[in-house]
């Protein structure tokens, strides 16, 4: 059935055929009205609601070392922070997402300060995280700043309340502790050379605590090996990540003394692989000892233990191992011909290949090679393009006539040169301005990890032909002959006319 209005108009058509046109005129508001009022009027959609979504706090803390003892008024730290996750992560977003902070029971344990994320004075503050998706937000809800007189092992509780929109409120707390006395690990870094893979290498840690505090809920220390360096896992004090570990925590019960440095009484042991040039290691001590996460396997061998050593420098929050092994990355030019009949301009690639063994990782430098040119050439440009722009020169320029470019391999130039084969190079534009018989340029290459010089310098020949004719005639000694040419026959003809001139 059609619509009421439709109806409407339908009659009034049927009206205009039989009524004159001076009535139905009169008709056409009234027609109007009732076209109005019989159309059907749709109510507005209603605007979606967002979906409900789980807030998550599991990230937080349980327990938070706030400072330590030694610290004092002098302590302040910024990283206690309250991370929101959404429960599933693809739930959100969490509309208005806010958190509520309420520190007051650090009372006698620290202080709060404004650290600009968060609104709030005194005791509580609120941070407003707006409407995150997927992983959430977290935010630092204040600065934590120490008070003098407190003593390893006091604590106080941060309550927290997460809530949104869509999301019902969740709350969790955090144990924040004072913890015991700064452990200081020697301030000057060690360097090791000559380590051969696949062979033990000892490491002993050792730290100092110059506090006037006992570590006596112990003492722990966290290993990290890097740069392909594993640990060996050998003591039953240590927990490490993996079978084949990179990351070690060991226990020590028995603490530390005020005033008194210590080092393992037995070593740890590390190993590099057979590639490897370089490797890390790192160690730091905690008189807070909290075991850290992901690490399941415990050693099976006997423990290690602490004795006293001599006093040092201890002023650094970690000790560190620079490793260098016995492994070498040999490099050899690549080199090539300038080849061309004099005024060419010629591209001849250069650079270098890395013939290994040891494998070049990304914090390690690459080295570099340098370019002499053969004579009777010029170095016109050495272009390479980066991040969607053309550049003239990849390597620097001498300083002087006949002096060496410098190809340094860490820079932008060669960021994506590097090829499968170990090879890295660039094109050289050369012209090619005269024949020097015999003439020859050198390339010769410098890395740090290259212990075989006898291969790092080779020859870039010069094989030039003459010029064509059509090129030569354009040559400047060519046009010097022409132009001498020129005016000794002007001056000859007229010498002639001259001549004529008089005889006549």
């Amino acid at each position: 059935m059609a619509a009421p209005g439709v109806i409407v108009l339908r009659m009034l058509s049927w009206i205009r055929k039989r009524i004159p046109a001076r009535i139905t005129g009169r008709l056409a508001p009234v027609a109007a009205a009732l076209t109005v009022a019989c159309t059907p009027v749709t109510a507005p959609a209603p605007a979606p609601s967002a979906a409900e979504v789980a807030l998550s706090l599991d990230d937080v803390p349980s327990t938070f070392v706030v400072y330590n003892a030694d610290e004092g008024a002098k302590a302040t730290s910024r990283d206690f922070e309250v991370p929101v996750h959404l429960d599933p992560p693809e739930s959100g977003p969490a509309l208005d997402l806010k958190v509520m902070v309420d520190a007051s029971g650090l009372e006698g344990i620290a202080r709060v300060a404004d650290d600009g994320n968060c609104q709030g004075s005194g005791w509580v503050y609120t941070c407003e995280y707006g409407s995150p998706q997927n992983d959430g937000e977290s935010y630092a809800p204040f600065q934590l700043l120490g008070l003098d007189g407190v003593k390893p092992g006091d604590s106080g509780t941060v309550t927290y309340t997460a809530s949104a929109d869509n999301a019902p409120p969740v709350t969790g707390t955090t144990r924040m502790v004072i913890g015991g006395p700064t452990l200081g690990s020697p301030e000057e870094e060690l360097e090791v050379s000559g380590v051969v893979p696949g062979r033990d290498t000892p490491l002993t840690p050792k730290f100092a605590n110059r506090t006037r505090f006992s570590a006596d809920r112990g003492v722990a220390l966290r290993v990290e090996a890097a740069g392909g360096l594993t640990l060996e896992p050998r003591h039953g004090n240590c927990s490490y990540d993996a079978a084949t570990p990179t990351s070690a925590w060991c226990l020590f019960p028995a603490g530390a003394a005020p005033r008194t440095a210590y080092r393992t009484r037995a070593p740890l042991t590390y190993v590099a692989r057979d590639e490897q040039l370089t490797g890390t290691i790192t160690y730091s001590w905690s008189s807070t000892p909290e075991k850290p996460a992901g690490h399941p396997v415990r050693g099976t061998g006997a423990p290690l233990t602490l004795t006293a050593t001599a006093d040092e420098e201890f002023g650094s929050p970690s000790g560190a191992v620079r490793v260098n092994t016995t492994v070498q990355a040999d490099y050899r030019p690549v080199t090539g011909t300038v080849r061309g009949r004099v005024g060419d301009n010629v591209e001849v690639r250069l650079g270098v290949r890395d013939l290994g063994p040891g494998r070049l990782l990304n914090d390690e430098p690459k080295g570099r090679f340098e370019v002499v040119p053969p004579e009777g050439t010029t170095v016109t440009s050495v272009p390479y393009a980066f991040e969607d722009l053309n550049r003239r020169w990849g390597c620097e320029q001498p300083k002087r006539p006949g002096g060496a470019f410098v190809c340094d391999l860490d820079s932008e130039a060669f960021s994506w040169a590097r090829q499968d084969d170990g090879t890295t190079v660039i094109a050289f534009r050369v012209r090619v301005d005269r024949q020097v018989t015999g003439a020859h340029g050198t390339i010769r290459t410098y890395g740090a990890y290259d212990r075989t010089p006898g291969n790092d310098t080779a020859a870039i020949p010069l094989e030039a032909s003459p010029a064509p004719p059509h090129r030569s005639g354009l040559h400047p000694v060519t046009w010097a002959a022409v132009a001498v040419g020129a005016v000794a026959a002007v001056v000859l003809v007229t010498g002639y006319l001259r001549r004529r001139r008089r005889a006549g």
